[in-house]
């Protein structure tokens, strides 16, 4: 299974698995063509620049080079990245400085999931010079711990949405009739005998047909409301970002975004919540067997406009606060180092799920 979450067929014979490789890891490095001369001179193929260039040629014509026609070197096609980060790279651990950086940023702000949001999107961006994306737990997909109802006067409540992973949301809303002083935590009791333990999308979707016949005997019209009302109750706050993202300063500076127009992407990608969200949440992630593992994504197959007219790449990975899921990733040039991107997104992903157990 593939880092994209589909099979993938070797068809490489072991010398150009080797010159992919070198061209890939050359091409990152410097963000210039790569020749056969150079391959020959500073590699350990031992072989010689025209056995190299043959190799090449043949990789071009294979679609996993392209021959930029201004320079007599070689990059790497979608394909060949593909190839690249589904079968030819070593994804090697953090430097020890680096994971104390990480973990003590992620410690200082424990229990405060945006503080820590925050702090480690910047720090990813700093680390890889990428744009660091941390996208908090939908709280749909958060399961219902407990439901408060709180008076506020006698015709409005207040809703407090307990989830298990320590979220909350807050909703006012309007009773038909007057709220009595009485009979209020009894009928909160009953709600909650039948919703606590789901999922708010859970709740939106059968929540009705689960408390319905509790309406005939409710004296406090809070059932009323639930059933009128819980698309809304049940529903993430409009209005309230879960994206926070670091780094834009530094991936500016990468050689792909020199130009005004290349650097005006790059500002609004960062600046469009919902194109970010739709980078880091859609595709899904692919490989049940291994949730833990970074994903990677490379330019068409974000399945984005705007990933399709600027060569993004995004390495992405779920991680777990309480029984709510969030998304971790780093999002860049499809020339990008994938293999400290991988470890560095697995690495968070890991620290995040530690954070949410604590």
């Amino acid at each position: 299974m593939d880092r994209a979450g589909s099979p993938n067929e070797n068809s490489l014979n072991p010398r150009e698995r080797d010159i992919l490789r070198l061209v890939v890891q050359r091409f990152i490095d410097t963000a210039a063509p790569v020749g056969s001369t150079t391959l020959s001179r500073e590699s350990e193929l031992e072989l010689s620049s025209a056995s190299i260039r043959n190799t090449m040629s043949t990789l071009e014509a294979q679609g996993y080079l392209n021959h930029p026609h201004t320079s007599a070197g070689r990059v790497p096609t979608q394909q060949g990245y593909r190839t690249y980060v589904d079968e030819l790279m070593d994804v090697t651990g953090l430097t020890n400085d680096e994971a104390t950086l990480l973990r003590e940023g992620v410690q200082r702000r424990l229990g405060d999931l945006d503080g820590i949001a925050r702090d480690t999107s910047r720090l990813m961006g700093r680390l890889t010079h990428l744009l660091g994306v941390v996208l908090t737990p939908s709280l749909a997909t958060g399961v219902l711990e407990r439901l408060e109802i709180v008076p506020l006067s006698s015709t409005r409540v207040m809703f407090v949405i307990a989830i298990r992973s320590g979220l909350a949301r807050t909703v006012i809303a309007e009773v038909d009739g007057e709220v009595p002083a009485r009979g209020l935590d009894t009928i909160v009791q009953r709600l909650n005998e039948r919703l606590a333990g789901l999922t708010l999308n859970e709740i939106r979707e059968t929540g009705a047909a689960r408390v319905k016949d509790l309406d005939a005997s409710d004296q406090t019209g809070i059932v009323r409301v639930v059933l009128r009302d819980s698309s809304v109750l049940f529903s993430e706050a409009a209005g309230v970002s879960r994206t926070t993202i670091g780094g834009t300063q530094h991936l500016v500076a990468q050689p792909e975004f020199q130009e005004p127009e290349e650097i005006r992407n790059v500002i609004e990608l960062a600046e469009s919540e919902d194109v970010v969200v739709h980078l880091l949440e859609s595709p899904k992630m692919l490989d049940p067997q291994h949730p833990e593992r970074a994903v990677v994504f490379i330019g068409r197959d974000l399945g984005h406009q705007k990933a399709a007219s600027t060569p993004f790449s995004v390495v992405k990975a779920h991680y777990h606060y309480g029984n709510a899921t969030g998304t971790v990733g780093v999002i860049g040039p499809t020339r990008m180092d994938y293999p400290r991107a991988v470890a560095l997104v697995e690495h968070v992903a890991r620290l995040l799920n530690h954070s949410g157990e604590s």
